[in-house]
C-alpha cells in the first residue's frame, strides 16, 4: 500500500548522487551481500525459482543451513510487498530455521514473470488458496509434517485465517505488524492519524484523510492505499524505517536486478485490488480460538497496524500456548528493523512451543 511512497523515496535517493557512483556502490555492496548469503553447510538448502502454484508460475525461495531445522513459511504484506528483498537482513534466521519466502501472485518476481495479464485471478480468496498450496509444497520438499506460519502486516490477514482453518498444516502461528480487522468498529488508528496531521499542520493531507472517511467498508482499494501512505508519511519512525530498512534492503539486495525493483513497485500498485472487500473483515467474529501455539511480536510504536489493537485481540485468543512481545524502538516492519531481536523471540518462545506441542488430534 506504500508503493508510491517508496518509489518516490528511491527516486529521490537516485537523483541525489551521480548515477555512475551510485551504481558502482550498489554493485560492490550486492557482491558482498551475495557472498554472505552463500550456504555451504552439508545439509543446507538454497533453492530459488518458479513453482507452479494456482495455475501460474510463482517465485519461491527456500533457504536454510540445515534441512532438519524447523520450517518457516512466510506470508508477506503489502499487498504486493514481497519479503524476498530482506534476505540479507535476515541471514541469521537461516541458521536456526529453513525460511520459505514466496512472492505472491501480483507481487515481486511473480508479477515480473507474467506481467499484469499473467496473474490470473488476483483476489484475496485465490491468494489464500495459493498460500495453502505453497505450504503443502514446502512440506513435501522438506519432509516436514507441519511448518511455522509467519505472517506480517497485510499478510497477517491471511495468516489468521490460515492458522484457524488449517491446524493440520501449521505447528505455530507468528504474527508481526499484526493487522486486526474489526468490521469498521474501531476507528482509533484513523483518529490518531487525524491528530498527527493536525499537530504537524498538514492541512492538505488532513483534508484527504477526512474525505476518505473513517469507515473502511466504504474505501476503494485506491483509498486504502492512500490512507496507508499518509499514515506512513505522518510518522517519523515509520518513514525512517521505510527509507533505511525497506528501501535500503531493496536497493542492495543481491537477488534483485533493477528490473526486479521496477516490477516490485508495479506489483504493489497492481495488488491494491486484493484489498477490495477485506476492510469489512471481522477477526473476532471469525473466532479467537486457535488449535496451534499463537504468538504476536509487535513493534512498540506501530501506527499502521496499532500495537494496542493487536494486544487487545491477542488477549482474547485461546490457544495451547500463546505469548505477546513488544519489539522496542520499532514501529511497522519491526521484524526487519530489528531482525536479531525478532530471532531471539522466535528461539525463546516459538521453538520450545513447537517442540512441546503435539499436532491436533494426536496423543502426546
Amino acid at each position: 500500500m506504500i508503493a508510491a511512497l517508496t518509489a518516490a523515496s528511491l527516486t529521490a535517493a537516485a537523483l541525489a548522487a551521480p548515477a555512475a557512483g551510485l551504481l558502482a556502490h550498489r554493485a560492490l555492496r550486492r557482491t558482498q551481500a551475495a557472498a554472505a548469503l552463500r550456504i555451504d553447510s552439508p545439509n543446507g538448502i538454497d533453492e530459488r525459482g518458479f513453482v507452479r502454484i494456482g495455475g501460474i508460475d510463482q517465485w519461491v525461495s527456500v533457504r536454510g543451513e540445515d534441512r532438519a531445522n524447523p520450517v518457516v513459511v512466510e506470508i508477506h504484506g503489502g499487498p504486493g510487498a514481497a519479503n524476498s528483498i530482506y534476505t540479507a537482513r535476515t541471514r541469521s534466521w537461516e541458521r536456526h530455521f529453513t525460511i520459505v519466502r514466496w512472492d505472491m501472485r501480483g507481487a515481486g518476481k511473480t508479477f515480473g514473470r507474467g506481467g499484469p495479464e499473467g496473474q490470473g485471478e488476483a483476489t484475496f480468496e485465490r491468494l489464500h488458496e495459493d498460500a495453502v498450496e505453497v505450504t503443502r509444497y514446502a512440506r513435501r520438499l522438506l519432509g516436514a509434517d507441519r511448518v511455522v506460519l509467519l505472517a506480517n502486516s497485510y499478510g497477517s490477514t491471511f495468516g489468521l485465517r490460515l492458522a484457524r482453518k488449517h491446524p493440520e498444516l501449521y505447528s505455530a502461528y507468528v504474527g508481526t505488524d499484526q493487522n486486526i480487522h474489526t468490521g469498521g468498529r474501531d476507528t482509533s488508528a484513523y483518529d490518531a492519524l487525524l491528530e498527527r496531521l493536525r499537530a504537524a499542520g498538514k492541512g492538505k493531507q488532513l483534508a484527504q484523510v477526512e474525505a476518505i472517511g473513517s469507515d473502511p467498508y466504504a474505501w476503494t482499494p485506491r483509498q486504502q492505499a492512500t490512507y496507508a501512505k499518509l499514515s506512513a508519511q505522518s510518522d517519523p519512525l515509520t518513514l525512517d524505517t521505510i527509507k533505511k530498512v525497506v528501501l535500503g534492503s531493496m536497493w542492495l539486495s543481491p537477488l534483485h536486478s533493477l528490473r526486479d525493483l521496477r516490477d516490485f513497485f508495479k506489483g504493489q500498485t497492481f495488488s491494491e485490488r486484493i484489498t477490495g472487500g477485506t476492510a469489512g473483515f471481522d477477526d473476532r467474529a471469525d473466532g479467537t480460538r486457535f488449535e496451534v501455539p499463537f504468538f504476536v511480536f509487535q513493534g512498540e510504536h506501530d501506527v499502521l497496524t496499532p500495537t494496542a489493537a493487536a494486544k487487545a485481540f491477542f488477549d482474547e485468543v485461546e490457544a495451547p500456548v500463546k505469548h505477546f512481545a513488544v519489539i522496542e524502538e520499532c514501529g511497522h516492519f519491526a521484524s526487519f528493523r530489528r531482525p536479531e531481536r525478532f530471532l531471539e523471540l522466535l528461539l525463546t518462545h516459538v521453538t520450545p512451543a513447537i517442540a512441546a506441542t503435539p499436532a491436533p488430534g494426536r496423543a502426546s
